[in-house]
């Protein structure tokens, strides 16, 4: 059975690790949302300028197009994208094949992960802003961001019943 898992949250909550290490285990192909943006959008975000609806539009239906394909070429994949908003989540459940991971983080450690990280262009002057934009969903997995990134990913199989992982 096809399945496409999004794996979503706040910048900084582990969209990226969680998912690149959940497609590992699983054997399925990673699908980063960052790569979907347009350059307008990497640069505005560079310089901690919050994306706008407008600007998040074509990116969310860049992603809904490789889901599409993936969901028609019968191929499972885990896909990272922050998918703040119900309706950018309408955009993206294309199908029954679609499920949800929220990744669950309070800004505290959303900030101390972000001042942390380097070479990324979102940055901690994103961070209001993606707390303001969040609604936080109601058909998601919920997953508490702050374990170690193998513990999530255990969690995350467990409630999906997906495989064990793989060694």
């Amino acid at each position: 059975m096809t399945a496409i898992i999004i794996v979503m949250g706040v910048v900084g909550a582990g969209k990226t690790t969680i998912g690149s290490l959940l497609a590992q285990r699983l054997g399925w192909e990673f699908l980063e949302g960052d790569m979907f943006h347009p350059p307008a959008n990497i640069e505005k975000m560079s310089h901690g300028i919050p994306l706008t609806d407008a600007d998040r539009i074509p990116w969310l239906e860049a992603i809904r197009d490789a889901i599409r394909e993936r969901i028609a070429d019968l191929q499972s994949a885990v896909v990272a994208s922050s998918a703040l908003k119900q309706s950018y989540r309408d955009i993206l459940k294309v199908g029954p094949e679609v499920t949800f991971v929220y990744l669950k983080a309070g800004p505290n450690l959303i900030a101390e992960r972000l001042h942390s990280r380097h070479g990324h262009f979102a940055t901690e002057q994103l961070l209001p802003s993606q707390f303001a934009t969040l609604e936080e969903p109601d058909d998601a997995i919920v997953v508490d961001a702050a374990p170690q990134p193998e513990e999530i990913v255990r969690e995350i199989q467990r409630r999906l019943r997906l495989p064990s992982p793989r060694a």
